[in-house]
């Protein structure tokens, strides 16, 4: 975790706002949804993704590296991996 240096006060209804920086930064828009995580003494906001990273199918998806993907486009992308040929360029 790094820090910003970014500091905000609370309001009176418990809301906090975010500068644009990192918004932008981490490619949140206005009525974005996130999600909300606590760790002993800190507070994490993650981008909430509802469905497949690829596809947006928010059906029988697996978690793969912090991503979502559905089994339609893992057998797409296993499939193109092993047809790719060798991934080592000369």
């Amino acid at each position: 975790m790094k820090t910003t240096g970014i500091v905000r006060n609370v309001d009176n209804l418990g809301r906090i706002a975010l500068p644009i920086e990192i918004r932008d930064n981490m490619d949140i828009d206005s009525k974005d949804p996130l999600e909300i995580y606590t760790d002993e003494d800190k507070i994490i906001f993650k981008k909430y993704e509802t469905g497949c990273h690829f596809c947006g199918n928010e059906g029988d998806n697996i978690i793969h590296k912090d991503k979502q993907v559905c089994k339609s486009c893992l057998k797409e992308l296993k499939e193109e991996f092993i047809n790719s040929g060798p991934l080592i360029e000369g």
